[in-house]
This record gives structure tokens, C-alpha cells and sequence, in this order.
């Protein structure tokens, strides 16, 4: 093997030999092997790597005799792991030999943990290899799944054998979810087999079988959709019941449960409002888990030290030789039950209003419930979607349900201990404000939710100074450092949902909601100071936009506050300032009033300054650019005794389409289609010169899903195409200008609009 400092490993039958104990030293037990053969591997150039694991993966002959089938097993993970780490790139250059290599594996009957290796390499394979490419595979792919299924059904059925048959299952359900509609030609072939597989698991060694294979075959009822799948509903439905009754007299760490939850989620999806027929069956037993209260102790130390470890207690010590436990076993179920309650209320809507008064008399409790994070996220997450089931028994009903969550929400808002849950309470509590609309908080709410909402800003930068102080400390290093970013990354995670808040109360309350929101205003003008971290400055910008789309024109007495922020972030080196920035002088454009013209003729040579620059259209700049394309259009329209019009509209109309931000590019559209239905001159120019370039427009906004059917927008473009064709030498001149793809979007807008 070549040195760690030398150029790689010679492609030779002596290279793969030495490769193949490379792998074996990979998953050495002894630290120090492993640590030396991690540096040797990382030294070896790509593609030669990629080679030798193909080759031992394939079990082809290196020299004096074949890879040991640890080595292959090893060769199949780490190609897993390649496919994770170099993703997409590397499915697209190695999609036919890796997926070929791996399926010879599966078939290859010598060895059931390396078959289990490659079935789960394959797995993580396709989950990022683009469709286009699956699709080149997927006859002989799935028919090789198909065969393999069979004969590893046959083992199950003569040796019990279901290592491989597990894996299996589950690659399955991966094709079957990447593929989706493409899946229907072969779920004859492969339902059948699923469904045996689950009746014959009845063992307690087969569970994790049985649960994975409910998962799959779920998985390919999801892909195929309710018409395909509903020949298999009832017979599927009845397996699942079949379970669920088993399950409920089972231990609560039975391996089927998180299978089964998930499972039920995804036929509820499938089912739609025919699943509500069996919601009774399911509904029972997850009320019952998610109420379920946890087994707690006060237990003297040594009573503790006696107890062992497979008890499934968890023990805080309280000093004075006392300790308080509590049995953690039962949590995970309870927990798991909540999120499948937030499911079925969020899927069926109006089937589940009559279980919204006892779940939501269960939910509101468990914010307190700090035995467990995940209890607590389900309980927050559940409460926007119980409000929007009561709304359907009316508006009394509705604001009695608000005025049982209304305060404990906002109470836990304040009282929470950790982020991750409490970015989830304030999501709900801001989710819930759009539901109940104006109005919704009495003066006792506002008051309170303002001294939360201060405590939090004020809190964000305190925490900042505290960070910055400790960079000064003489322990400061890479690991602080890190460890102050991960703060930084919290600290900014809740800011954004302060925003979020206040957009609730902004587009609900609009302008009346102002003096109220003026005892934060010192917090947010600070959050725009120049020397504010980028984050900061975003999400402050973006609180302004806020303030200027729902609160106008009242929004022009704070002007002078975000004035110069608004126009000087435009030069920002972050994309998010200047998305932030544009999108705000977009809407002064659009809802702002006479007062706004001013500031919109100097953003206009700012805007146009971004998107022209060289690098204004890569991955990283492409939002912010657009939203800086979309705010020239509104001032275009909402502004025109702003600008000069008809010298800006030839150099707008050649930056579309809009590709990445749906909102602001059917805007562009819609804009468009005015200019077109006015025929403006400019935008059609001399001699309808324009139209093949307007054509190819409304050609990729269909490509690019850009385009909803439900949206009037689409009709009116379909018009435009109409209009343009009843001259038969100018159609043929635009669509002389479109290739294929182009050609097939723009039929299929004139078929469906």
C-alpha cells in the first residue's frame, strides 16, 4: 500500500489485494489499526477507490483468491457512505456500475450479512440519486428486487432465515418512495409477496421483520396512489388492525411500534377521508398511551444501586442519600402516540372533530410535561391544527377551545427551558394567532406576551456580549469557538421565531396592532445597526417588511428608522440581508402609498446593480437576486411615476423567468400578462419581436412548477399562448425557438388551463 504522503494506490492486481486488507483494517477492533488504515484510505484518489470497492464488492478475483466476505461487507458500507458524503455527483457519475454491482450482491446466495450490506448500501444510494437516472434502471432493477424477495421469502419460510429479508424490504420501500407513480407497473408483482410476509412473522424473533415490512408496503401504497392501491386497502387495513390489537397487549419497546405508527400515518395520507372509517379502531389505544402517566420514584441511593439497568429507570440524584427516578421505558410510546394525534388532526381535519375537545384537553397539559422534549413539541404542534378542526362547529365552539389554550400557550412561551421545544411553542402560538384571526388576545394576553417578547430580544443580546467576552478568556480556543457558534445558531433560531410572532399579530391585527408592537421598536431598530451580526440585521429587516406589507401606510412614520438599513444592506455580502432588503422595497412599491415613492426611485439603481452583477445568479446569490428582479417589476407596476418606465422594462423582461422563488416569480407573471393584455409596446416590441422570448418565459414558469392551475395567473397565460397562435407564422417562429421539454409544458398549460 502506497504511503499516506504519496500520490495513491497503483491500479494493479497487488493495489486491490492490499485494498481489500485496508477494508479489513477498517472495521479492525484494535483503535489504532483503524486509525491508520482511516489515513492510508483517505489518501487514495477517488475514482481508484471507487474501482476497488466496485471490484470487491462484485466479489471479482484479485490475484490469489476472492475477497473475504468482511471485506465485501465493508466494501458495500463504505460505498454507502460515499453515496452520502459526495452526493449527488457521485450517483451521477457511477450510477450503472454501483447499482449494477450492489444488485449482483443482493442476488449472490453465499453469504446473508453481505447481501444485507449491499441491499442497505443500495438504499442509501437511490435516496439521492436523481429520478431521471433510477428510471434508465429500474425494469431490470426491480424485477432482480423482485426475484430476490422470493427466494429470500422461501429461506424464511424453510430456515427461518431473515437478515437479508429485512434489508431487503426496506430497499424496497426506497425504490418504491423515490420512483413514486413509476412504482404502479410492478406493485402487482410485488404486493402479493409483501402481504405473505406479514402473515407468516408471527414470531417474536420475526417483529422487526413484520414492522418493516408494514412500513414498505406503505411505502408503495404511498407511491402508487388511492386508485392503484385501494384493490389491496381492506386486506392491508385488516393486517394492520390484526397488529395494532397484538401491539396493545405488547411491551412498550416492542420493535414493531414505531413502524406501525408510521405506517398508520402513511395510509391515513393515502386513505384521505375514507380513513376515517378506522380512526375509531386506531384512535382509542393512542389516547390511551399518549395519557398514560410515568411511573416515578423517590427511592433511597442504595435502593438505586440495587436496580439494574435493563429496569428502563432513569435517576437524578437530590442529595441527602435521595434520589428521584422515573421509568423512561414508557415515554418514547407516549410520545411517539402525541405526534400520531398531531398526524390525524392535521390529515383528516373534519373527520377528526369529534376527538378535538379530548385531545386537546390532553395536549395543553403536556407543555408542562418536561419528563419528556418531544411529548412537549407534539403537544405545541397539535393545538393550530385542534383550532382549525373546532372552526368547523363554529366560531362559539372555536373561541371556547382558544380560551382553554390561549393563556398556557402564551405562559409557555415564557417558562421553557429548552430551544428546540421552544422554538416549536412559539411556531404553534404564531400558527394559532393566523387560525383565530383579529382579535384573538385580550389586553391581559398582549401585555404579557410583550414582556416575554422583550425578555427575549433583550436576552439575545446580552447573550451575544457574553459570547464575545468569553472569546477574550484565556481558555479560548477552536472547541469554545465552536461550541459559541452552536449558542449563536439558538440564539438565532428563536429570533426567527420572534419574527414569526410578530408577522402573525402584523398580517392578522394590521396597523391597530402598532402601539403595541412600539414598547419592542428600540429592540428591532437595534437588531439594523450596522454593526449588528448579518443575522440580525436579516431577520430585524425582515420585521420591517412585516410592518410596510400589512401595516400601510401608517408603516411610513417608522421611515426614518429603516430608511438608509433597508437601501445600504442592498450591498451586503450576505444574500440574506440583501434578500431581506429587496423584498422590503418590493412591497414599499407595492403597499405603501404616495409617501414611498421617493425611497423606491433610489432603490431602483440598487436594485438593478445587484442583479447585474457577474455573480448575481449562482446558488448562493439566486434568491436575492430574483427578489431584487421582482421588486424592479413592482415598482414597474405599483410606481410608475417613479421610474422611467419604458427604459427599465426591456432590461426587466430579459432577467426572466424566475426559477427558485415560486412567490415572487408568479408575481413577475402576473405582471407580465398585464403588460401583455395592455399591449404594451415596449414589452411586445417593433413587430411582436418580443413574443418568441415572452413564449419561452411562460414555457419554463410551466416547467419550473412555477405555475398552479389554480391560479388565475395560469389562465391568463394560456390566453397569451391562444392569442399568439392564431397567427400561424408567428407561432411557428416561437415555438421554432423551443425545444421539446419547452414545447410539452406549454401543451400541457393549454390543456389544463
Amino acid at each position: 500500500m502506497a504511503a499516506s504522503g504519496s500520490a495513491g494506490v497503483p491500479a494493479t492486481v497487488s493495489g486491490k489485494q492490499e485494498f481489500y486488507q485496508l477494508l479489513k483494517n477498517l472495521i479492525n477492533p484494535s483503535c489504532m489499526v483503524r486509525r491508520q488504515a482511516e489515513e492510508i484510505y483517505e489518501n487514495i484518489p477517488g475514482l481508484c477507490k471507487t474501482t476497488f470497492l466496485l471490484d470487491a464488492v462484485r466479489n471479482r478475483r484479485a490475484g490469489y483468491e476472492d475477497p473475504h466476505p468482511r471485506v465485501r461487507a465493508a466494501a458495500c458500507t463504505t460505498l454507502g457512505q460515499m453515496a452520502t458524503d459526495f452526493a449527488p455527483n457521485f450517483q451521477k457519475k457511477f450510477h450503472e456500475t454501483v447499482i449494477a454491482a450492489l444488485l449482483r450482491t443482493m442476488e449472490n446466495q453465499g453469504n446473508q450479512r453481505v447481501q444485507s450490506h449491499a441491499a442497505s448500501a443500495l438504499i442509501i444510494f437511490i435516496e439521492d440519486c436523481p429520478k431521471s437516472l433510477l428510471v434508465l434502471y429500474l425494469d431490470s432493477m426491480v424485477r432482480n428486487l423482485h426475484s430476490i424477495l422470493v427466494i429470500k421469502l422461501q429461506e424464511l419460510i424453510r430456515n427461518g432465515t431473515k437478515l437479508a429479508l429485512e434489508q431487503l424490504v426496506t430497499t424496497i420501500a426506497s425504490v418504491a418512495d423515490t420512483i413514486e407513480e413509476k412504482f404502479v407497473p410492478y406493485y402487482d408483482i410485488f404486493m402479493p409477496s409483501l402481504k405473505h410476509t406479514v402473515e407468516l412473522a408471527v414470531q417474536k424473533e420475526l417483529k422487526l421483520l413484520k414492522g418493516k415490512t408494514i412500513e414498505c408496503i406503505s411505502h408503495v401504497g404511498l407511491a402508487v396512489g388511492k386508485e392503484k392501491f385501494m384493490q389491496d386497502a381492506s386486506n392491508v387495513m385488516q393486517l394492520l388492525l390484526k397488529t395494532q390489537s397484538e401491539l396493545n397487549n405488547m411491551e412498550d419497546d416492542d420493535p414493531q411500534t414505531s413502524y406501525m405508527v408510521s405506517a398508520w400515518a402513511r395510509m391515513c395520507k393515502i386513505l384521505g377521508s375514507d380513513f376515517q372509517q378506522y380512526l375509531p379502531l386506531v384512535i382509542e389505544p393512542l389516547i390511551k398511551t399518549a395519557s398514560a402517566k410515568p411511573d416515578v420514584a423517590l427511592l433511597d441511593t442504595q435502593d438505586v444501586e440495587n436496580m439494574s439497568d435493563d429496569d428502563g429507570w432513569q435517576f437524578v440524584n437530590l442529595g441527602d442519600q435521595q434520589s428521584f427516578g422515573i421509568k423512561t421505558s414508557g415515554l418514547e410510546a407516549k410520545a411517539t402516540a402525541c405526534q400520531m394525534l398531531v398526524y390525524y388532526a392535521k390529515e383528516l381535519r373534519e373527520g377528526f372533530m369529534d376527538y378535538t375537545e379530548q385531545v386537546v384537553k390532553l395536549m395543553v397539559p403536556l407543555l408542562k410535561f418536561y419528563f419528556h422534549d418531544n411529548v412537549r413539541v407534539a403537544a405545541a404542534e397539535s393545538l393550530p391544527f385542534l383550532l382549525e378542526c373546532a372552526r368547523i362547529r363554529g366560531p362559539e365552539y372555536l373561541a371556547q377551545m382558544w380560551q382553554f389554550i390561549c393563556d398556557p400557550l402564551i405562559k409557555a412561551i415564557g417558562t421553557e427551558p429548552d430551544t428546540d421545544v421552544l422554538s416549536e411553542i412559539m411556531n404553534s402560538f404564531a400558527k394559532s394567532i393566523e387560525v383565530m384571526g383579529d382579535g384573538c388576545l385580550n389586553d391581559e394576553h398582549l401585555e404579557e406576551l410583550g414582556e416575554i417578547l422583550k425578555a427575549k430580544l433583550e436576552g439575545h443580546f446580552k447573550n451575544q456580549e457574553l459570547r464575545q467576552v468569553k472569546r477574550q478568556e484565556e481558555n479560548y480556543d477552536q472547541q469554545v469557538e465552536m461550541s459559541l457558534q452552536d449558542e449563536d445558531e439558538c440564539d438565532v433560531y428563536i429570533l426567527t421565531k420572534v419574527s414569526d410572532i410578530l408577522h402573525s399579530l402584523f398580517s392578522t391585527y394590521k396597523e391597530k396592532i402598532l402601539p403595541w408592537f412600539e414598547q419592542l421598536l428600540p429592540l428591532i431598530v437595534n437588531l439594523i445597526c450596522s454593526n449588528r451580526p448579518w443575522p440580525d440585521r436579516q431577520w430585524g429587516l425582515c420585521i420591517f417588511d412585516d410592518i410596510i406589507e400589512h401595516c400601510s401606510p401608517t408603516s411610513f412614520k417608522y421611515v426614518e428608522y429603516f430608511r438608509w438599513p433597508m437601501l445600504l444592506n442592498m450591498r451586503d455580502n450576505n444574500p440574506e440581508v440583501r434578500q431581506a432588503a429587496a423584498y422590503g422595497l418590493g412591497v414599499m412599491a407595492q403597499y405603501g402609498g404616495d409617501d414611498y415613492r421617493s425611497l423606491c426611485s433610489e432603490a431602483v439603481p440598487l436594485l438593478v446593480k445587484v442583479i447585474k452583477c457577474a455573480n448575481s445568479k449562482t446558488k448562493k446569490n439566486v434568491i436575492a437576486t430574483e427578489n431584487c428582479i421582482s421588486a424592479v417589476g413592482k415598482i414597474l407596476r405599483f410606481k410608475p411615476n417613479c421610474v422611467n418606465v419604458d427604459e427599465v422594462l426591456p432590461h426587466w423582461l430579459s432577467w426572466l423567468p424566475l426559477h427558485e422563488d415560486k412567490e415572487e416569480a408568479i408575481q413577475t407573471l402576473s405582471f407580465l400578462c398585464d403588460l401583455i393584455e395592455s399591449n404594451h409596446p415596449v414589452v411586445l416590441g417593433p413587430n411582436n419581436s418580443n413574443l418568441p422570448k415572452i413564449i419561452s418565459i411562460i414555457a419554463e414558469g410551466k416547467i419550473n412548477e412555477t405555475i398552479n392551475y389554480e391560479d388565475p395567473c395560469a389562465k391568463r397565460l394560456a390566453n397569451v399562448v391562444r392569442q399568439v397562435q392564431t397567427s400561424e407564422e408567428l407561432w411557428l417562429e416561437c415555438i421554432s425557438h423551443l425545444d421539446d421539454e419547452q414545447q410539452e409544458a406549454l401543451q400541457e398549460l393549454l390543456n389544463f388551463a
